[in-house]
């Protein structure tokens, strides 16, 4: 019999049962709904609602629960429709009258309310520790590689010597942002919405401020209506999700160019990658690239439940119950990609020679011989036609500016000196990009003492 059959006069069809039941995905809530069942068990104690005698078989049974859910023990049939269901059914069972007087003062809206603020919260912890994992990876790779040049890229064009470590950090920014996003993520999970009732609150004398010190929220809902019906702090976390995957999928992009033999900056380790049943020569950077495909995915559930969110009127409405499904599946990939990248970030080997070379070749250093005239008395427009001129010479001779003879140098411009070659040195154009986000190593190794200071803040 259903907990709420009493103004039933039939029973719901199968097809009902299975198509309403939400047991099969939030089974998973199983901690944080008793969590919120102590406490809210205590409460009723504490203000003489329900007797000593009954909290505490009531605790005792629920700690019973928690153990056998834990223990894998408990089954979830769908006609118990939820865990919450599931919960007091098993509770009633195993202590009788004392399990019917739990839910007094509260509803299934509030209470699915309050597990998911207290999992997003646990959830969020748990992200906010994988990309710190990340960001101290990305630091430690950015020092080892403080010197190594490489070439930057605008429009997938080289564009202008940068360094590896450099290039680390700016994701390392990213990932920062993004523990950010989550942090405040949290903080929008963080208020005990308990005591909202079905939407109007409750006649009893609840004690909130004493729910949410038990759970361990700073503050308590202040309205009735937004706390049964409040989804905001789903979509601030799988916003944040989103924005994380598109930062993974970006380095995994670079990653993927980056190993080709093209460019054969990285060598992707054996552990993380596959090969091809037909093609013995093949090594596929899968781990990248099912990060970059999932991404979509990630995607997609924020889009559902904004859907689903955008024309629920006040209060509750079943639709809500679609949260579950797309919020685990953002958070979950999420996980499992920042996981499975760092571990493969950790054993990538960075070809710093190839990378060197290439940044010989490619006109990187085109600005720096523009910046070399202007110091040199030229006008910059005009500087820039000069070496527009000298790299359009090297393209029909198949040289790169550091191979030009001084004689050719000065056939463009007689502001040309011996000190060319010094000041078109990779090395050079990076070193005097000395201003603090620049790519000299003594800016980008204050970026890494900054980095590790944000660090410490979580």
């Amino acid at each position: 019999m259903k907990l709420w059959s009493g103004r039933f006069s039939k029973n719901t069809s199968h097809l009902m049962d299975d198509f309403h039941s939400s047991i099969g995905f939030d089974h998973r809530l199983f901690r944080e709904d008793i969590e919120g069942s102590l406490a809210h068990a205590a409460m009723l104690k504490k203000q003489g609602i329900i007797s000593a005698e009954d909290e505490a078989a009531i605790h005792a049974g629920l700690l019973g629960i928690l153990h056998d859910m834990e223990e894998g023990k408990v089954d979830f049939p769908p006609e118990s429709e939820d865990i919450h269901m599931r919960v007091e059914e098993l509770l009633t069972e195993r202590i009788g009258e004392p399990g019917k007087r739990l839910h007094t003062g509260r509803s299934r809206n509030d209470q699915v309310a309050l597990d998911m603020h207290l999992y997003a919260m646990r959830t969020a912890d748990e992200i906010i520790s994988r990309l710190k994992a990340l960001c101290r990876l990305l630091l430690d790779l950015s020092e080892k590689h403080l010197d190594d040049i490489m070439p930057g890229y605008t429009h997938m064009q080289q564009a202008q010597p940068i360094s590896l470590g450099h290039y680390l950090m700016a994701y390392f920014q990213m990932f920062l942002r993004d523990m950010r996003r989550f942090s405040h993520a949290k903080d929008a999970a963080d208020e005990m919405v308990l005591g909202s009732g079905a939407l109007a609150a409750t006649t009893y004398p609840l004690d909130r401020p004493f729910v949410a010190d038990q759970l361990g929220f700073s503050r308590i809902s202040m309205n009735s209506l937004d706390g049964v019906s409040n989804r905001d702090f789903l979509l601030d976390a799988m916003s944040a999700s989103a924005i994380c995957m598109m930062h993974l999928s970006r380095f995994c992009e670079e990653l993927i160019i980056y190993s080709t033999q093209e460019f054969a900056f990285v060598s992707m380790d054996d552990t993380y990658s596959t090969g091809s049943s037909m093609m013995p020569q093949k090594k596929n950077p899968d781990v990248a690239e099912l990060i970059r495909g999932k991404t979509g995915r990630v995607y997609g559930d924020l889009t559902a439940l904004l859907t689903v969110m955008k024309g629920i009127p006040l209060a509750y409405n079943k639709d809500m119950q679609e949260d579950k499904e797309a919020y685990f599946d953002s958070t979950d990939t999420l996980i499992h990609c920042l996981e499975i990248f760092t571990a493969m970030l950790g054993t990538l080997t960075f070809r710093t020679d190839v990378m060197k070379r290439k940044a010989n070749l490619g006109f990187s250093n085109a600005t720096d011989c523009a910046d070399y005239l202007v110091r040199h008395g030229v006008a910059f427009r005009d500087a820039h036609h000069i070496v527009g001129q000298l790299v359009s010479h090297c393209l029909s001779k198949g040289k790169a500016l550091n191979d030009l003879s001084l004689d050719e140098f000065k056939g463009f411009s007689p502001a040309f000196g011996d000190d060319v070659y010094e000041a078109l040195a990779p090395e050079t154009c990076v070193r005097l990009r000395d201003i603090p986000g620049g790519p000299a190593p003594a800016q980008v190794r204050a970026a890494i003492e900054a980095g590790r200071a944000a660090l410490a803040e979580y």
